[in-house]
């Protein structure tokens, strides 16, 4: 039996042997899509579900109490923490790209980094990585000539390459559905030449519309892998996070319930006419007990008594458990339990890299793919650049930069540089403090100004040493 959470091909890489072959045989382009659709989609559904805070297991699992007991549906968010986390950890500080060969160059990519929100643009793409393992790129030029690059959604996204060991981008893959249309299903097949328009017929094939030409010299849809496995980042620990979810869960229905307290009551309410499965029903949903006490002859009987019954609670077994449940979620997906007073305690940037180690690890392996798939990006705006006339460069000059967003001690570093017998300009020790000072140049000048008004004057009709009292 395959108790495997996902289908097998849910994560598979598609290749196929040319572009030529895919273009002419619509039938297999169409297989494509309706496996994306089958077997990859459904996977990539339930993780934009966890991360939403709609976690499947617990919400649309069978009733796992009694109608008339509660049956709290508890869903906790560590999907969204561990991605939000780690999206902030790598790109909380925005990516920097820098061409130090030539000014003009330099600021072409400011600028077509500017136009396409490039910050925010980025931190979606980290996004997309850590809930699906992938996330896809659109470049394509706009309406007013712009270079233009955005996100494409992963549930309707998909790239297919050649078949060789280095497996070359082939193609790229778009589809939607138009539920104002008819159900209308589109279709676009990006090469790196063309773009390919279809419409799914009534016949279930794709009949071509529109076919246009574009610059890129590459394929125009850019795929950036989390890992080599494109595995989100808490899709390993889904199934803890159902654990988790059915023992909270248990624990508020405990509490709800022990607010019910079922009355037991031994005696004899000459009950003996009635109904006793009707009886039953209405001294649960009332919750009583109803016990006759044993007869011992001679008109004599057991204990008469009336008491409330309490559910046994094992409080400091099943938090253990709900602990020990959340530190592994947090230890296999290397991001720190903020409240764990241990990491609580060490609040230097230095100590906090100790604890993020696993972490780091993981960082190094995103930033390598993500530069991969960055560099990529900026090839094709090369060649598209080429092919406009707007300045060519060299993409392997391109430095790229990732900045970890920890908070730094600041003290430290300067204690240290002091120590070594370093000095630091008026202007580096203003921007130090970012909160009060937000332009170290204006406040050197109004610290100027200021010097020069209350500067005394002197009469030199009175004589050269005598301050004028008047000012």
């Amino acid at each position: 039996m395959d108790n495997r959470r996902f289908s097998k091909e849910a994560n598979i890489h598609y290749t196929y042997p040319s572009v030529e072959q895919l273009v002419e045989k619509t039938d297999d382009l169409l297989k494509f899509i309706v496996h994306h659709e089958n077997e990859q989609c459904p996977r990539l559904r339930e993780l934009k579900d966890y991360h939403e805070g709609n976690n499947t297991r617990i919400l649309k699992g069978r009733r796992r109490k009694e109608d008339h007991l509660a049956d709290h549906r508890s869903v906790n968010s560590f999907a969204a923490y561990i991605v939000d986390f780690i999206q902030g950890f790598i790109v909380g500080i925005p990516i920097k790209t820098e061409y130090s060969n030539s000014i003009k160059i330099n600021n072409l990519l400011k600028d077509i980094n500017r136009t396409n929100d490039a910050d925010e643009h980025n931190s979606n793409l980290v996004l997309d990585q850590s809930i699906y393992g992938r996330a896809y790129e659109l470049l394509y030029r706009s309406q007013n000539d712009k270079t233009r690059f955005t996100i494409s959604d992963v549930l309707q996204t998909f790239v297919i390459y050649d078949d060789t060991v280095e497996m070359t981008p082939l193609a790229g893959v778009r589809y939607f559905v138009n539920q104002f249309k008819d159900n209308e299903k589109t279709v676009y097949l990006y090469t790196d030449k063309n773009i390919y328009k279809y419409v799914v017929d009534e016949n279930g094939k794709l009949s071509e519309k529109e076919t246009k030409t574009h610059a890129f010299n590459g394929v125009p849809i850019i795929e950036y892998e989390n890992n080599r496995f494109r595995l989100g980042d808490f899709e390993r620990v889904l199934n803890l996070i159902d654990l988790y979810d059915e023992a909270q869960s248990d624990t508020a229905n405990y509490m709800t319930d022990l607010n019910d307290a079922l009355l037991l009551i031994k005696g004899r309410l000459g009950l003996e006419e009635e109904d006793p499965i009707e009886v039953a029903k209405q001294m649960r949903d009332a919750n009583l007990l109803y016990m006759e006490p044993p007869e011992f002859g001679e008109g004599k009987e057991g204990v008469i008594d009336a008491k409330y019954l309490y559910k046994q609670y094992d409080v400091q077994g099943t938090e253990a458990y709900k602990d020990r449940v959340k530190n592994d979620i947090h230890m296999f997906t290397y991001t720190p339990n903020l409240d764990d007073n241990k990491f609580a305690g060490n609040k230097t940037g230095e100590a906090l890299k100790y604890k993020l180690f696993g972490l780091e690890q993981k960082r190094a392996i995103k930033e390598r793919l993500f530069k991969k798939s960055l560099r990529n990006r900026y090839r094709l705006i090369n060649n598209l650049g080429n092919a406009a006339s707007e300045g060519e460069f060299d993409v392997n000059e391109i430095k790229i930069t990732f900045t970890p967003n920890l908070p730094k001690s600041i003290k430290d570093e300067i204690d240290a540089f002091v120590a070594l017998g370093g000095e630091l300009s008026e202007q580096t020790k203003l921007s130090l403090l970012s909160t009060v000072v937000e332009n170290p140049l204006e406040e050197i000048e109004r610290k100027r100004q200021e010097g020069q008004r209350d500067r005394p004057t002197y009469d030199f009709e009175r004589g050269r040493n005598e301050v004028n009292d008047d000012e």
